[in-house]
């Protein structure tokens, strides 16, 4: 892949080479890598024409931080491409996957990119069966303008009807933001972008403040 093609966290990347892991790397990584496993763009600060990446094992307590040349990603897919997979693995009814089939109209309404990341992502994205009985669906929903809470109250309130717990992520141009705490009473809300987490009272408005 062109060095200079851009990716965006929570993207699913194939291709990481074993010589991307540290020498003291958990043996679970040389295997998922080993098997061709995906890996997840995550936020941080890398070399121009890197990446930063995050492995996944099968518990929630495997996780791997790592860094990826670009020239090395031999395929991509974007959340956006999830909102209507279908699942590939014969657990296809797990509440999260039902809770994305149910809730689909509804995202589709609101007239806005969106897609599926976290667990419910991996495994609609690469077959490989991470979901359980209690996973969260975990959804970003691209905001490039401006959300007032009480629209974000509402979502909520809608997306609380369904059968397990739904994590939605806004994606504002200056990072993301979990929908809850924006839709809540807080003054300030938990941004988090390549520069890492802070509060702030818009994150819409970041930008401007800081140019």
């Amino acid at each position: 892949m062109n060095a200079r093609v851009a990716v965006r966290p929570h993207d699913l990347l194939w291709g990481l080479p074993l010589s991307a892991l540290a020498e003291d790397a958990p043996s679970w990584c040389v295997e998922v890598v080993s098997l061709g496993h995906p890996v997840v763009v995550r936020r941080a600060r890398v070399d121009a024409g890197y990446v930063a990446v995050g492995l996944r094992g099968q518990s929630r307590d495997q996780r791997y931080a790592a860094v990826m040349a670009l020239r090395e990603v031999q395929r991509v897919v974007e959340p956006e491409q999830l909102a209507a997979c279908m699942s590939h693995s014969s657990a296809s009814d797990w509440p999260a996957l039902s809770t994305l089939r149910r809730i689909r109209p509804l995202m589709d309404s609101l007239g806005l990119p969106w897609g599926v990341v976290g667990s419910a992502g991996f495994e609609l994205a690469s077959g490989i069966a991470v979901l359980r009985q209690q996973s969260d669906l975990d959804l970003i929903l691209r905001t490039s303008r401006f959300m007032d809470r009480t629209t974000a109250a509402q979502l909520i309130e809608a997306l609380d009807e369904a059968s397990c717990r739904i994590d939605l992520q806004l994606q504002t141009p200056s990072g993301a933001v979990a929908l809850r705490e924006w839709a809540g009473q807080s003054r300030q809300v938990l941004l988090k972008s390549e520069d890492g987490a802070r509060l702030v009272e818009n994150p819409w408005r970041v930008l401007e403040s800081v140019g």
